[in-house]
């Protein structure tokens, strides 16, 4: 009898500020939606970091009067590193060959290019790329060497504007929640000044405290939970519409959301918005209702 009467009370008290939930859950969703999208972005850079630098190699551009015995000194000296896991020549014409395919959207572009325009280069792949420095040392100054590049330092600033993308979708998310919570201590505020009078009679026939607060803490940790579905169905869209149909293309910089992670986002989502909505309901009951 008592769960019926904590239920219907739910319901009726939902339903009775309307417009204030309808804000609450779609203030609660937006914000949930971009804690998932930043969650699921620092897994994706974990683990974009971990495919990257597990293929990181270390590029030496030869100089254009390079000579043949230049040439196998430098080799030799590439063969013979412990240093080195694997190690490929590339031509003037590979080199052409791998700049047209990098840029077959800018015909006019490549047409500019020739293989006379493009270096002679080694593709060195390390056994562990943080001894970068190590096998550099190795090679520096050797004649015939125009410039050492390690992909690494490339990687690091592609990171580091991931790293800041995901530092600004978690303040917004932040700024978001902040605003969610004011609408859920609001909603919880006005549901019990309107309940009032009800609230004064329970307490004096002597209804528990826990009573009292139950279907208001309920009204809130309902629409936190449609919020965090809310949340979890866009981000599910998101994957499905964008990420895998119109902007597939990204996944040649990209690697592919696993749609497991994807999933993970719901009972995330679903225990924050419980939470956090249970938590700011029964702090705002009792500073308002006074139980």
């Amino acid at each position: 009898m008592r769960v019926k009467y904590v239920l219907n009370e739910v319901l009726v008290g939902l339903w009775r500020n309307v417009t204030m939930t309808i804000a609450m859950i779609i203030t609660m969703s937006v914000s949930l939606s971009m804690l998932g999208a930043s969650v699921l972005l620092y897994m994706q850079v974990d683990q974009m970091k971990d495919y990257y630098y597990g293929n990181i190699q270390v590029s030496i551009f030869l100089t254009e009067d390079i000579t043949d015995g230049q040439k196998a000194n430098i080799d030799q000296a590439i063969t013979g590193s412990d240093l080195v896991k694997d190690k490929t020549y590339e031509t003037k014409e590979d080199a052409l060959k791998r700049f047209q395919q990098l840029w077959a959207d800018s015909p006019d572009f490549v047409n500019a290019i020739n293989a006379d325009s493009l270096p002679e280069s080694y593709r060195v792949t390390l056994k562990n790329p943080e001894q970068y420095k190590d096998f550099a040392k190795v090679l520096e100054g050797m004649p015939g060497i125009r410039q050492i590049i390690d992909q690494s330092d490339i990687l690091e600033e592609v990171f580091d504007i991931f790293n800041s993308i995901q530092l600004a979708s978690l303040i917004v998310a932040g700024f978001m929640a902040v605003a969610a919570l004011l609408l859920v201590g609001n909603t919880i505020q006005v549901a019990a000044y309107s309940k009032r009078r009800e609230v004064a009679v329970m307490k004096l026939v002597g209804a528990s405290n826990w009573f009292i607060q139950a279907p208001f803490v309920l009204e809130a940790v309902v629409a936190g939970l449609i919020g965090a579905i809310l949340g979890f169905v866009a981000l599910f869209i998101a994957k499905v519409v964008l990420l895998d149909n119109k902007l597939q293309a990204l996944t040649t910089i990209l690697t592919p959301i696993p749609t497991g992670n994807v999933m993970l986002m719901l009972p995330l989502l679903a225990g924050v918005g419980a939470l956090v909505s249970a938590v700011t309901a029964w702090i705002t009951l009792r500073f308002y209702l006074k139980v």
